[in-house]
């Protein structure tokens, strides 16, 4: 049944529910921790402004095309996605592989990388350009699944927007077009339930501080910041997944984690997680499937 939910608020959609006391959700294997990784791979047109910048402009002055910045972003694609890759591969690890519609061209032999590992595709728009830029949001939409199902003959279950941007309509066009779970919404460390016009989307804990753009391009940490800080912030999930199971998420890009001086220490962060029993390595679709059989167990 179709809800009206015109004129529903952030807050509307997603009530207030703490961790504690709430309906118990649990891990396969009753693990404290699911952790996933989301590797981003974006198209970044030449022609348009970067939507981040490693270099300033000469004396403050935007130029167009941004060729630095624009190189910068592409050496991951080149280079950095396949350290990823090795890294992955040697863990007998899979990702959860957020990509532009029109990367699946771009970068073509990446994406064939990713779906023969086994990587789990989730639509990240058609370009990266942010939701409230996108004249027609159900087109792109259309056009992002679209070109994930051509690529892979399936279309993409999860959707995470450029930037993690929506604007007030975003959810609902997403949930009309077959979207069933998305990683915009950072606010648990448990998937929640997100209302739309066609029934309930699923939250999978996203984040942006396990985040390397966030700590890398943004906060502009040190190369082993990565590392101190999932490992911190898994510590501290694995203790409390004791009695509350939680969720993990690592985001990565290839222009970032993947540059020389940084990828020994998502290595290290892996390695430290995978000492630990009690932990399931997972894709956002898995998760989803999971929280989905536990709200609806007769289905």
């Amino acid at each position: 049944m179709i809800q009206q939910t015109e004129h529903l608020t952030a807050r509307d959609r997603v009530p207030y529910e703490p961790i504690v006391g709430r309906r118990p959700f649990t891990l396969p294997g009753n693990a404290r921790v699911a952790v996933w990784t989301i590797v981003n791979v974006e198209n970044w047109l030449p022609e348009s402004a970067m939507p981040r910048a490693v270099l300033s402009p000469p004396m403050g002055q935007p130029l167009l095309p941004d060729l630095p910045n624009w190189c910068w972003h592409e050496y991951g694609m080149r280079v950095g996605f396949w350290r990823f890759l090795e890294v992955l591969n040697s863990r007998k690890l899979r990702a959860t592989f957020a990509v532009n519609g029109t990367a699946c061209h771009e970068y073509r032999a990446a994406c064939q990388a990713a779906l023969d590992a086994g990587w789990e595709f989730m639509g990240h728009g058609h370009v990266q350009k942010p939701m409230h830029r996108v004249e027609d949001q159900a087109e792109a939409i259309r056009l992002t699944m679209e070109a994930i199902r051509a690529f892979t003959g399936q279309a993409p279950r999860g959707w995470e927007s450029p930037g993690l941007t929506e604007t007030e309509t975003t959810i609902d066009l997403l949930a009309a077009a077959g979207i069933e779970y998305v990683a915009d919404w950072v606010l648990d460390d448990q998937p929640v339930a997100i209302q739309t016009r066609s029934g309930p989307i699923v939250s999978v804990p996203y984040s942006v501080e396990i985040n390397d753009v966030v700590i890398s391009a943004v906060q502009q940490h040190a190369s082993d910041e990565l590392f101190r800080r999932g490992r911190d912030q898994f510590d501290q999930l694995y203790k409390e997944g004791a009695s509350i199971a939680r969720v993990m998420a690592i985001s990565i890009h290839p222009y970032l984690t993947g540059v020389p001086h940084r990828i020994r220490y998502l290595e290290a962060l892996y390695d430290h997680i995978l000492q630990h029993e009690g932990v399931v390595m997972m894709t956002g679709g898995e998760i989803m499937d999971v929280f989905k059989a536990q709200q609806h167990p007769a289905a």
